[in-house]
């Protein structure tokens, strides 16, 4: 594997994007979006995640962050399974879910091809983490995941997009705080 995807600094903000598993579109419903929100409030609190930028998509998530304990892997290994565990018991319990079976399927599906999960896969295991070493790189990066629901035609403006931090960038901290 290349060293350009790993988490080589332990104390460098990265840029990382992962997506749910055969790139479906599990972001549809407030429900989904609620869990998200309140993963990201509770690792920034307990966790020691920093989140300088984010936007959370259909079926991805784009993330700026940094590890206050100096451990960016495992913060993110662990916040990408406790959020999977949290989703999938979430679409379980959805009694407005008209996808459920379809839904759980494709989870279970996704998990049966990997040796490492014991039941159902619900993100992808990659994350190509890029360290952000510069003042520029960091400003190409917050505007590639702001533009990021424009570019998917969802919105015609980025701060029109309800779970992205450029809303806080515009000093709109109603969905999520974010550290800046």
């Amino acid at each position: 594997m290349s060293r350009k995807y790993k988490f080589n600094n332990p104390t460098a903000a990265y840029f990382v994007s992962f997506a749910t598993v055969y790139w479906i579109d599990v972001f549809t419903r407030q429900t989904y979006f609620n869990v998200l929100e309140e993963s990201i409030n509770y690792y920034r609190k307990e966790k020691g995640m920093e989140v300088f930028a984010y936007c959370f998509m259909p079926s991805h998530i784009h993330l700026i962050f940094r590890s206050n304990e100096e451990d960016p892997s495992g913060l993110l290994r662990d916040f990408k399974g406790y959020t999977a565990r949290k989703l999938i018991k979430t679409i379980q319990d959805n009694p407005q879910e008209s996808r459920k079976e379809w839904l759980l399927w494709m989870l279970e599906r996704a998990g049966k091809n990997k040796s490492n999960v014991s039941k159902m896969q619900f993100w992808q295991q990659h994350n190509k983490p890029i360290e952000l070493w510069s003042t520029k790189v960091i400003q190409q990066k917050i505007d590639y995941i702001h533009n990021n629901p424009v570019e998917s035609g969802f919105v015609t403006s980025p701060v029109d997009w309800k779970y992205s931090s450029a809303r806080n960038y515009q000093d709109d901290q109603t969905i999520l705080n974010i550290d800046i």
